[in-house]
């Protein structure tokens, strides 16, 4: 990626969303985020973002929002409280990756968490009662987008913490770990993923090198 590149993010009103978009315009690379409500949108203008706004659960609403200039990759960090009953974590992500695939999108980084799919062995079994429905919608999501066709990464932070980043933050294809990793370092990872093919149609586990639990041996992927 590169200045003439243009990332389009969904999720850059808060959290891992928020620290990607000042990550990639530190890089100097051009953003155009979906926003569903305009509370942030002066934020985000002032920072060089070109804002959309539309709301994922609409599809035709995520195909109007990526029309125009050539997306290079579409990145999404989008989940969270259901609306009407349906959670954007599987019906947004899936209206984007659809949109992606209909305008040619060169990648797909899907920002999602560790006890989705195969990495429910990494979670205590009371975490995975309180969050199995939402992890069952990330879950669809995901394969939704290993089934699209695109080139994509699908990203599982830990545990969320909101402090300055580490530079501790590791990816890793084991998915049998768990732990946590701040927000900072996670969109540090996702960054460096736009830019590395070693990251191409991998599932990643992301956590702070220095807060794992337990002594598991792993293989960190080397992004370089």
């Amino acid at each position: 990626m590169n200045s003439e590149s243009l990332i389009f993010l969904a999720g850059a009103s808060r959290g891992v969303g928020r620290e990607i978009a000042k990550c990639l315009r530190e890089q100097g690379i051009m953003v155009k985020a979906l926003l569903r409500s305009p509370d942030t949108k002066p934020e985000l203008e002032a920072m060089g973002i070109e804002v959309v706004m539309g709301d994922a659960l609409d599809a035709e609403a995520v195909k109007q929002a990526m029309s125009g200039s050539p997306i290079s990759a579409v990145m999404s960090t989008i989940g969270g409280l259901p609306k009407d009953g349906e959670r954007a974590d599987y019906l947004g992500n899936k209206n984007l990756i659809d949109a992606a695939v209909e305008v040619g999108a060169g990648k797909f980084i899907l920002v999602s968490s560790i006890g989705s799919g195969n990495s429910r062995v990494a979670l205590p079994p009371q975490a995975l009662e309180t969050l199995g429905t939402v992890l069952a919608e990330k879950e669809k999501a995901e394969q939704h987008l290993i089934d699209s066709g695109l080139n994509y990464t699908i990203i599982r932070p830990g545990g969320l913490k909101s402090e300055p980043a580490t530079g501790n933050g590791i990816l890793t294809e084991n998915y049998t770990i768990s732990g946590t990793i701040h927000r900072a370092d996670v969109a540090t990872l996702a960054c460096r993923c736009l830019q590395s093919p070693a990251a191409n149609n991998k599932v990643l586990s992301a956590l702070d090198k220095q807060m794992i639990w337990g002594e598991t041996e792993f293989d960190i992927l080397n992004l370089d």
